[in-house]
């Protein structure tokens, strides 16, 4: 018993590590902007809550990428827990912001970050600006993702059993979840302004065509490392890339949200950062301790907040949803899915 505990908490040996530094970074970024001790107590409460909201919205997201890990070769899994994490700390955390503040203010990234440090409401402002679009490209991306899984032919396992039966059959229809999508999409556009439906199609239009290169990119790639390694190997090169892409989906809610707290960008990298180290280590902890097989509904219970994400990215074109209901569904839908599951497996052993 003793064991087993110390293995599962040494899964959250380098996310307290992190933590530790980052909330060091954090007070001494207070310090430097602020010059107070109030300001070094605000940078670091704000840091935290920012982990908080990373973990908070992005639990399905780990419980997601387990399901593919399980399927992915022992180097490119490893290849993943490394550059991916790299990729998805700096890539989305820092990069992708001032990527968005350069297309839509029509400056270089020099400029971007420039502007960062030196007039964060600005960067801030511009930020917000685009929050339509990005909701819009989000949102259908996401919303494939959980619809693939529910209109797969071949699942086995039904959570709701009548929803998920029927969504199951439509699976036979081609090209039924595209066309559920893109009803969903015009019925949002109709009660959008006039003037900002053309941008909300053109961004929702690209998710799709984004999650469909992707998904036909990744089947192609997994397909043709199959012919080369006769053992079977799976899940190269595009599991590696779909990851990614979803990596970044779930990530436009958590950045977009940091911003409502702060302005200052490496505030909120260093805060987003910290969560999603525990994210990684959540990853690891599921597909090593088989969790996902010993809590049968975990996964289904992920897909429905990955669909209920979407379905809020869709809404906030419209108005503000909170962050904290965003997230709070998630955990409501994981939770209830745990229950369930546990349930399940008491019924099995009477």
């Amino acid at each position: 018993m003793i064991s087993a505990q110390r293995s599962t908490l040494s899964y959250l040996k380098w996310p307290l590590i992190v933590t530790f530094v980052g909330l060091v970074l954090s007070g001494w970024l207070g310090w430097a902007t602020e010059g107070t001790l109030g300001g070094i107590l605000s940078f670091l409460l704000i840091g935290s809550v920012l982990a908080a909201l990373e973990i908070g919205l992005s639990f399905d997201n780990a419980i997601v990428n387990a399901n593919k890990l399980e399927d992915m070769t022992p180097v490119w899994r490893q290849r993943f827990l490394t550059w991916g994490i790299l990729i998805a700390v700096f890539g989305m955390r820092i990069v992708f912001p001032l990527a968005i503040v350069a297309i839509f203010a029509w400056i270089n990234p020099f400029e971007a970050m420039k502007l960062a440090l030196s007039d964060p409401d600005e960067y801030s402002h511009i930020i917000e600006g685009a929050h339509g679009s990005i909701a819009a490209f989000g949102g259908t991306f996401l919303m494939m993702v959980a619809l693939k899984f529910f209109v797969d032919e071949d699942k086995s396992i039904d959570w709701i059993v009548g929803l998920e039966c029927r969504l199951r059959k439509c699976g036979s229809v081609r090209g039924f979840e595209i066309a559920l999508v893109l009803g969903i999409m015009l019925s949002i556009c109709y009660f959008l302004p006039t003037h900002f439906q053309s941008t909300f199609l053109f961004s929702a239009i690209m998710g799709l065509l984004v999650f469909t290169l992707v998904d036909g990119l990744g089947t192609y790639l997994d397909y043709k490392s199959n012919q080369m390694a006769q053992m079977g190997a799976r899940g190269g090169l595009g599991a590696f890339l779909y990851l990614e892409v979803l990596d970044a989906s779930f990530s436009f809610d958590g950045v977009i949200g940091a911003f409502a707290l702060t302005a200052n960008i490496l505030l909120i990298a260093i805060g987003l950062g910290i969560g999603a180290m525990y994210v990684r280590s959540m990853t690891i902890l599921l597909v090593e301790k088989g969790t996902l097989q010993e809590f049968r509904y975990l996964e289904h219970g992920a897909f429905y907040s990955i669909f209920a994400l979407s379905v809020v990215m869709f809404v906030q074109s419209l108005t503000h949803v909170p962050e904290i209901l965003t997230g709070g569904m998630g955990v409501a839908f994981i939770g209830y899915a745990f229950f369930s599951s546990i349930r399940h497996n008491q019924r099995e052993t009477q």
